[in-house]
């Protein structure tokens, strides 16, 4: 589901390489998002590879069955979070195991979603708007310490106190509805260091969407019940979008290499210049990878 300018998706011969992509097997897109992952391993697996897709958005799902079509019964699409694959995949092994973490183009470009403070919309931010509380119900109920925990919490905002207590009075006027509004108000209120470089808004947008969403609520146990979902020497890639993401996947896959998986990258792998380039929402991205086998 990574950032990208359309159906662009984010390291995609990285992806391939990572995951030793072959003709046959059956491989696993946990956030098909537009689709641009799913086909690109539908395209390297045939033809005979299959490929079960989940994502959590009804919406942006529709799209990826528009946009995969093409592959016929190779492909199966299913809405679903990602830490149901195994449940889903009803005992089968997988060959390979992707999850991108970030959000589709689809979210993000579409004012109505709520998830970008670059154009008006609704402060909704949740990726299956037919669950769940919205960034505005966040932002006009939660009290200021809880807020001003959740912005450093979740948004590593130093200036998280003075931004809630920034909302807090803004919300005693008059109720928050929009991005637009909220942005502003925590332009005004954030550090002056804060203000130069990237937007002052972009860590409390991303500590609201990860609440919102639970982006880090199980995930590490998650990360262990779909590695063992692998077969012999299937392989597990995961690109987060953020630090706190990251540090979970880093953390998780150490750990499983001391029983037995292999850590295919030491390091994270990141984005060429040439891709940031093209696609300027690829240059956060983090690649990491973990192999069921033993190391020799």
């Amino acid at each position: 589901m990574g950032s990208d300018g359309g159906h662009v998706p984010v390291l995609p011969g990285e992806v391939l390489d990572l995951l030793a992509v072959k003709s046959g097997g059956l491989w696993v897109d946990g956030t098909v998002g537009l689709g641009g992952h799913a086909a690109e391993l539908l395209r390297a697996s045939a033809p005979g590879g299959r490929l079960l897709g989940m994502d959590r958005d009804p919406e942006t799902l529709e799209l990826a069955r528009a946009g995969l079509a093409g592959f016929g019964d190779r492909v199966r699409l299913e809405s679903g979070h990602f830490q149901d694959i195994p449940e889903r995949l009803c005992g089968e092994q997988a060959d390979g195991i992707l999850l991108d973490l970030g959000i589709s183009s689809a979210q993000l470009d579409d004012p109505e979603r709520g998830f970008s403070f670059q154009t008006d919309g609704p402060l909704d931010m949740r990726m299956d708007r037919e669950a769940g509380e919205t960034a505005a119900d966040v932002v006009n109920e939660m009290p200021e310490v809880e807020l001003a925990n959740l912005i450093y919490a979740y948004g590593e905002e130093r200036g998280s106190r003075r931004i809630a207590r920034a909302i807090v009075r803004a919300r005693d006027r008059a109720v928050l509805r929009t991005t637009a509004e909220l942005a502003d108000i925590v332009r005004r209120a954030a550090p002056p260091s804060r203000r130069r470089g990237f937007h002052p808004a972009t860590r409390t947008f991303q500590a609201l969407r990860i609440h919102v969403n639970r982006e880090l609520e199980g995930l590490g146990e998650a990360l262990e019940r779909i590695a063992g979902c692998l077969g012999p020497a299937g392989r597990l890639a995961v690109i987060a979008f953020h630090s706190l993401e990251d540090r979970v996947v880093k953390t998780t896959f150490r750990e499983l290499a001391r029983r037995g998986w292999t850590l295919v990258t030491k390091k994270p792998i990141r984005p060429s210049e040439t891709e940031t380039r093209q696609n300027p929402r690829a240059r956060s991205a983090r690649l990491r990878g973990l192999a069921r086998e033993v190391a020799a």
